[in-house]
């Protein structure tokens, strides 16, 4: 192997033998006098975990970039992260779903790493260590993660969205454990990359958002790293994208905003209680026996108890299913105000979550049986549940109050 000196970055790119000795995930790039090693890792792997310790202690490089945001960086180095969560402001502030998507994610991360006994995101985890040890600057290279929900959310048609909530909770109930086959595969740089291709033929609108953009992102914040040595620990499935976008400008400021809802989803949000009222109107206008009154039961009774049901079914407290039965009618007539919050805020008063419960989220989410365990995951799913049970509501109301119409007589 190539001496490397143990004092200062080395300067002078490293031969292709040696870097296939560091690692066989490592590659090498140059633009400008800057040599930049791209280091592909598995983030449940603890041989991706050895690699970037062999690679940064080798190198020795001026900056480590790792794939991380600001907000993912403080969730792997503040253990007390999970205190200061709030679960009356998370809903207030209309970030439940996401929380709870992100939580279902992580639970399948987590299974995993129990599996091979690596913590999801240890190889980044170590990438920090590393460059701290080494007196090298650190670069949080990836796009912020709250934004990428938001543009991989807003990129989804109406099905694909529940299709998309349909898989996370899919991946809770699912128990299944890998062999010690496929948990080496992972490893793989090869295989991550072929799942990612499976995974952007599957649902080729998460793919630009969650894939691609990241990839341009990630590329140019590695090239704006200061020094002439930098080494970046990025997933091995974005590996392949991001070289693509060497030399290449990206326009960071516009794959970070959150695009506003579109005019039609406006419309759309708008259409429902636009086409209640008119048949309130309708029936009404029409003055014969109890034309309105069927059609306020048509339009109450549905959204009351689908509500209702959907909200028991997730062990929901008495008083939150009557404040369902109560809310659904009225906030299926409020684009701006969902049952889910009502319902929600109404289960956290009662339950209370503590800052012991936050604190467990991390091993209560391994499991199903952990979310509805946990008092804060329980907030969530009852708040996810009542939305649900209300817009099955509204459908069948809706259908009922169109039916009385068509069968009012003149």
């Amino acid at each position: 192997m190539t001496d490397i000196p143990s004092t200062t970055p080395s300067e002078t790119p490293i031969a292709q033998e040696t870097l296939a000795a560091m690692s066989k995930n490592l590659i090498s790039l140059q633009k400008d006098g800057k040599t930049y090693y791209i280091l592909g890792t598995a983030h449940i792997s603890q041989t991706s975990v050895d690699e970037v310790k062999k690679v940064i202690e080798e190198i020795k490089p001026d900056t480590v970039c790792v794939e991380l945001c600001e907000t993912r960086y403080r969730a792997l180095t503040d253990a007390s992260q999970w205190e200061k969560l709030n679960i009356g402001q998370v809903i207030r502030d209309g970030k439940a779903l996401f929380l709870l998507a992100s939580l279902a994610f992580s639970s399948f991360q987590r299974r995993m790493g129990d599996q091979v006994g690596v913590k999801p995101g240890s190889e980044l985890l170590e990438g920090i260590r590393q460059a701290e040890a080494h007196g090298a600057e650190l670069v949080l290279a990836d796009r912020d993660i709250q934004i990428t929900l938001k543009r991989t959310w807003g990129n989804l048609g109406f099905w694909k969205k529940f299709m998309l909530l349909g898989g996370l909770l899919e991946s809770m109930l699912e128990d299944e454990k890998i062999t010690d086959e496929d948990l080496e595969k992972l490893k793989e740089k090869d295989q991550l990359t072929d799942a990612m291709e499976a995974f952007a033929e599957a649902m080729p609108e998460v793919k630009t958002p969650l894939i691609d953009e990241r990839d341009q992102f990630l590329m140019s914040k590695i090239e704006e790293a200061p020094g002439k040595t930098i080494v970046a620990v990025v997933g091995a499935g974005h590996v392949a994208g991001m070289t693509q976008w060497l030399g290449k400008t990206v326009d960071r400021a516009r794959i970070s905003k959150i695009p506003p809802p579109s005019r039609w989803l406006k419309i759309a949000q708008w259409a429902i209680p636009v086409l209640v009222i008119a048949l309130f109107g309708y029936g009404i206008h029409k003055n014969h026996e109890r034309a309105w009154i069927d059609m306020l039961q048509a339009w109450i009774l549905p959204n009351s108890i689908m509500c209702a049901v959907f909200t028991l079914l997730a062990g929901a407290r008495p008083l939150s299913i009557l404040s369902a039965f109560v809310a659904a009618p009225i906030t299926s007539l409020n684009p701006a105000l969902g049952a889910g919050m009502v319902v929600g805020l109404v289960e956290a008063w009662q339950r209370k979550p503590t800052v012991k419960d936050c604190e467990q989220i991390p091993e209560d989410i391994k499991s199903f049986r952990g979310f509805f365990r946990n008092q804060f995951t329980r907030c969530l799913v009852v708040f996810m549940m009542a939305n649900l049970g209300s817009m099955f509501g509204t459908w069948i109301g809706v259908g009922w109050m169109v039916s009385l119409v068509g069968g009012s007589p003149s």
